[in-house]
Order: structure tokens, then C-alpha cells, then sequence
């Protein structure tokens, strides 16, 4: 008789999760509560139960401390799940741990060892970074899919449909109409950008920062070849013929 092959209990593979950002600048929960009323207009599925990651870098502990149970509680009362907390002060992380949140970590480069009798230090000239690699992909993107090009851009020759999404930790550039979700500097790389050739998306991000077009893309610009960026806090939709001068 054949062997019954036996079902594995579990299996561990790789997977993406998308999460938005929630800068804390505030930790009174009426403020707060107040701000995401406003934010929200009432509606119970803005947010749709999407993850958060809450990042208290721009929130000084020194003044109040935060009360996890009753922040979680506020996020989940509009439905988002927060997953982990980010720019966490050392003193911060055990409170943080025991809520079941994850810290996360975005890793900086090293500053390079100084030199000994060093020539004098050359200009400082601007220059794009170096490329970080590419994902092709050269199929459609369906509705449902997700398709994340970890650390390197992503390059997708053929339509992303409305209900996909793309990621990619670096920029994305879409040979043929985007309809549905783009996610750029996913890793927090706010110079990413992203590029199609008929611009007809549901949201972009870069680095975390998101629109959305509910009503519609900046006039002259929807179906036509159009590049997405940071600039500070805004995003911005440009032509893709548009020539910038800083």
C-alpha cells in the first residue's frame, strides 16, 4: 500500500505585511479621540482594519506616559490594529513588548571611521542613489494580488488592475496603466517615487505617506504619463514630462 503522505500541523513561509503609519504627537486620549473623529468623518470602515505601526518619534515621553491598553482600545474602536511601535525609546520597550506589539527597527548606516591626516574634504555633490536592484514583473496584476519587490524597485510592463497593489522598497515604475494601490519607499525610503505610463490609481504612498483620489486625479493628469513624489509631508502628482529645479 502506498505511504499516506502526513499533513504538516504548520508550515512557516515568507510573507508581506502592509501596515500604516500612526504618528503620535499627542498621548491624551480626548485629543486623540477627537482628532480621529475628524479624521475619519464618521465613517466605521475608513480605515477597514488595516495593521498600524505607531511612531512615537515626534512624541516626547518626558511629558506624559503613554497608556497602551487605552491607546490599542482607541485604534481598534476605529478599526485599525496596531502590530508594532516604532522609534521606541529604550525605557519604552517593555511596556510596549508586554502589549504584544513588535518594535520596529529601521536600520541607519554607519558613519565611516575617521582617517588619520585626511585630505581636506572634497564638494558635496547631489547625485541620485545608487540603483538597488529590480523585480520585473511582466504579467497583470489582478485584483487581490499583492506583489512586494523587497529592497530593490519594481518594474511591471502590463496593467495593475483596480483591487491590486504593488510595493516595493524602492521606486516603481508601471509600463502601462495603474488602477490600483502603489506603495513606494516601503521600507521608509521617502526619495522613492513612482512611474506610469497612465496614471488611474486608487492610492499612492511614499515612505508611509499615502493619497487617495476619491474624487479623481489632479486635473490634466488622469489617464496620462505622470510620476508621484515626497516633497516634505505632501504628495505630490506631477506630469512625467514635469522638469523640477531645486
Amino acid at each position: 500500500m502506498p505511504k499516506t503522505q502526513l499533513r504538516k500541523p504548520i508550515e512557516i513561509k515568507i510573507s508581506t505585511v502592509v501596515a500604516v503609519a500612526a504618528i503620535l504627537r499627542e498621548s491624551d486620549l480626548a485629543a486623540l479621540d477627537a482628532a480621529m473623529r475628524e479624521m475619519t468623518g464618521g465613517e466605521a470602515d475608513y480605515f477597514d482594519d488595516e495593521f498600524a505601526i505607531i511612531d512615537v518619534g515626534f512624541f516626547d515621553p518626558a511629558d506624559r506616559g503613554i497608556d497602551w491598553d487605552a491607546l490599542i482600545s482607541l485604534f481598534k474602536s476605529y478599526r485599525l490594529n496596531p502590530v508594532a511601535v516604532r522609534n521606541a525609546t529604550p525605557d519604552m520597550e517593555p511596556g510596549i513588548l508586554a502589549h504584544g506589539l513588535s518594535l520596529d527597527v529601521i536600520a541607519k548606516p554607519r558613519p565611516a571611521a575617521p582617517q588619520e591626516n585626511a585630505a581636506a574634504p572634497a564638494p558635496i555633490i547631489s547625485a541620485p542613489p545608487a540603483a538597488m536592484g529590480s523585480m520585473i514583473i511582466d504579467t497583470p496584476v489582478r485584483a487581490g494580488q499583492r506583489i512586494y519587490a523587497r529592497g530593490c524597485d519594481l518594474i511591471v510592463t502590463a496593467a495593475v488592475n483596480n483591487g491590486a497593489e504593488v510595493i516595493a522598497d524602492g521606486s516603481i515604475h508601471i509600463y502601462a496603466p495603474l488602477r490600483g494601490r502603489a506603495l513606494a519607499g516601503a521600507s521608509g525610503n521617502a526619495d522613492a517615487r513612482i512611474f506610469a505610463m497612465s496614471m488611474e490609481a486608487e492610492l499612492v504612498s511614499i515612505a508611509g505617506m499615502y493619497r487617495t483620489f476619491e474624487e479623481g486625479l489632479p486635473k490634466g493628469l488622469a489617464q496620462k504619463p505622470a510620476q508621484v513624489r515626497l516633497a516634505g509631508d505632501r504628495i505630490d502628482v506631477l506630469p512625467l514630462s514635469a522638469v523640477t529645479r531645486s
